[in-house]
């Protein structure tokens, strides 16, 4: 682009003598204002008449390489070196025609002995700037054209070239994260051209890449000043919006932007670019539907675009048809390998089927083309810590109105060993006693197990251990165990089928009796596009005193927010045991509860993050009159780094269904998380995908 602007009509006109019967200034004139198809045919007509004229057949050359036939203009004027091999100016035309086709190596070399030959001549020192620029070397570059401006100071050409190497070397910058750098760089750009769109919008995208989004907003509306130049601060405003989690504003500000750029309809990327915002924007917002109408008319006119196949996939992502992404992912990469949208968007899409191979291939792609590219990074740094080995420990401290007082300490870890297999350790220690009786108990839990991806939406998790129960006047091991298949039958569904084998330990009188109890237990949760959600549980359990329980708990809620998210909703409990043994634990021959909740939870993303639930309803204990019940748990946790993070937590509950009625539960404690590696164990392996 820059090399086309090198050199002007004048060049040719100085290249020989031009006489009066073949006078060329018509053709030249088509030269100096652009229309290069013109130029072709004049002077391909006056090389009919004179075939050896210098002057014309340098032109033609010209008018071929601009207008995109740059193998023809090379052999233009490499035939015209042979005839000529000392002329400068050819030899100038030579190293051009060599940046118009590419060969950025072949036309530096050149340049070189150019610049050598005639350090003073502007053509040789700027086209030896433009060539270091294409070759991405843009601190050469910038000294180079700035040594063209000393030839010709503010020569329109050079300054335009100066803009763009600036603009290259602020991008390279920025992706090294010197921020500083690439800003001071590009308001040197605006010292040159006042209010420059492009310059602006790289400041812009700084801004965003540095999380200031509040100057990048102050961009966006210092460049609304023509009726396209506003589409476009429109469109950037939304995305600043969006960053700064204020979706409705983003919606607005994108859906003005579609109104407005209905009769810019011939301008395509301007044309496109706001309808991909304005739908990116109802994705944002989960107007599924609306979003949905907009994809089937861009579909219509723009089937086989790359940014449309994009924004299928797009929607895709956010309706959980995953296998679509995919698809759509696989088509732009079909069109461009390089695409970033395609490798990027196709490692999300694998990540969100469970397939953490190709995720992590798809990843390192993205970033061996585009080296350094924050969110790539962030995706890879993100996918290897969910493959982390960690380890947790939780202390809960519980008291309950029944006297009963308790401690209980909790040392898990897992420690992946591949994308699929997953060992897992567990202990549990449990002291308990009632201040009243005096009497006290503790037992000890220890596990193993595993967590297995069998396909992406099928995994096991099963764990085998024992537990040591000491009671005042019993002691005993047994084995304890847990096998659960999961499962997702259909899209925004998951079903989970399990076994678990525990004992009962909540207080010293239920682990002196040695209970221990078999659970067999379905969880079914469907998920919806409209926010809505429904979760059940079934468990029937069989106790070794011969008990039996069935126990159904069903919750149907709407999100009202995404982030913090914000829940509503209604839950229904039913309870039933076999035998009633209402003076060891709560076991009630029918057990009806109704309530509603609400849940907030913070991003868990951020440094601090957040949780509340708060549910008021009505129990049913077989005949009694129906009673009021709360509860309400709280966290508040601090992430202290990427790999250790701490909460404390508080729970209290009224409901009669834990021991007995009249009951009053209260839990608080605390829980610490820490990635004890760094990295992966298989992080060679995972390492070897990037090749």
């Amino acid at each position: 682009m820059r090399s086309k602007l090198l050199f002007s009509f004048w060049l040719c006109l100085f290249v020989s003598y031009v006489n009066v019967a073949q006078n060329m200034q018509e053709g030249f004139d088509y030269l100096e204002t652009g229309d290069y198809a013109r130029a072709k045919s004049f002077f391909t007509n006056i090389l009919k008449q004179y075939p050896d004229n210098k002057t014309a057949r340098l032109c033609y050359g010209r008018s071929l390489g601009l207008l995109g036939d740059t193998k023809q203009a090379i052999l233009v004027f490499t035939a015209l070196k042979r005839i000529y091999p000392k002329d400068f100016e050819i030899k100038l035309n030579y190293a051009e025609s060599l940046l118009w086709d590419q060969q950025y190596d072949e036309a530096q070399a050149l340049y070189q002995i150019l610049i050598e030959e005639n350090p003073t001549s502007f053509s040789a020192v700027l086209g030896y700037a433009n060539t270091l620029s294409n070759l991405k070397k843009y601190k050469s570059a910038l000294e180079w054209v700035n040594k063209a401006l000393d030839i010709q100071n503010k020569n329109p050409n050079a300054l335009l070239s100066r803009k763009y190497i600036r603009l290259g070397y602020a991008d390279q910058l920025a992706k090294n994260r010197e921020y500083d750098r690439a800003l001071d760089l590009l308001d040197l750009n605006l010292i040159d051209f006042k209010n420059d769109r492009d310059t602006q919008n790289n400041k812009a995208a700084i801004f965003f890449a540095s999380n200031e989004l509040k100057k990048a907003a102050t961009i966006y509306n210092e460049i609304a000043t023509t009726p396209k130049d506003s589409i476009r601060a429109l469109l950037g405003l939304s995305l600043v919006r969006h960053k700064q989690y204020k979706n409705k504003k983003a919606l607005y500000l994108a859906a003005s932007a579609n109104q407005k750029v209905i009769t810019y309809k011939n301008d395509t990327s301007l044309y496109l670019s706001t309808r991909e915002r304005y739908l990116q924007a109802l994705l944002w917002n989960r107007k599924f539907n609306t979003a949905k109408r907009e994809l089937q008319q861009l579909q219509s006119g723009y089937s086989n675009n790359t940014r449309v196949l994009a924004l299928q996939a797009t929607y895709g992502m956010y309706t959980s048809r995953f296998t679509t992404s995919i698809a759509k992912y696989q088509d732009i990469l079909r069109k461009d390998t390089t695409s970033f949208d395609g490798n990027l968007g196709i490692a999300n899409a694998y990540r969100a089927t469970g397939q953490a191979r190709q995720a992590f291939t798809y990843a390192f792609k993205t970033l061996a083309i585009y080296p350094k590219q924050k969110d790539a990074e962030t995706f890879i740094k993100t996918l290897k810590k969910s493959h982390t080995p960690f380890a947790e420990i939780k202390t809960a401290f519980t008291f309950d109105n029944g006297d009963n007082e308790a401690i209980t300490t909790t040392l898990r870890s897992e420690i992946p060993l591949s994308v699929k297999f997953t060992p897992l350790v567990q202990y549990d220690y449990r002291t308990t006693k009632n201040t009243i009786t005096s009497s006290e108990a503790f037992s000890h839990d220890f596990s193993l197990g595993f967590l297995y991806k069998v396909t992406s939406g099928v995994s096991l998790q099963s764990r085998l251990g024992v537990t040591n129960g000491n009671g005042f006047t019993n002691s005993f091991t047994t084995l304890i165990a847990e096998t659960v298949l999961k499962t997702i039958p259909f899209r925004l569904q998951n079903l989970d089928v399990g076994y678990k084998r525990e004992l009962q330990n909540f207080n010293a009188d239920l682990i002196n009796r040695e209970i221990l109890m078999n659970h067999y237990f379905l969880n079914y949760n469907i998920a919806t596009n409209i926010n809505l959600g429904w979760y059940t549980q079934y468990m029937y359990t069989s106790q070794t005193d011969a008990n039996t329980r069935n126990l159904l708990f069903t919750s149907l809620y709407y999100n009202i927010l995404q982030r913090p998210s914000l829940k509503v909703g209604v839950n229904y409990q039913y309870l039933t045991f076999k035998n009633q043994v209402p003076s060891l634990y709560f076991s009630p021959s029918k057990f009806n509860l109704g309530e509603i909740f609400a849940e907030v939870t913070s991003d868990s993303q951020k440094q601090w993050i957040y949780s509340a639930n708060i549910a008021f309803g009505q129990q049913f204990v077989e005949e009694d009159p129906r009673s009021s019940t709360f509860r309400a748990t709280g966290k508040l946790g601090y992430r202290f780094s990427d790999r250790f993070a701490a909460n404390a937590y508080g729970l209290y509950s009224n409901i009669a269904s834990a021991t007995a009625a009249g009951f009053e539960y209260i839990e608080l404690g605390f829980r610490l998380k820490w990635y004890f590696l760094r990295k992966p164990v298989f992080d060679k392996k995972i390492m070897k995908l990037k090749k």
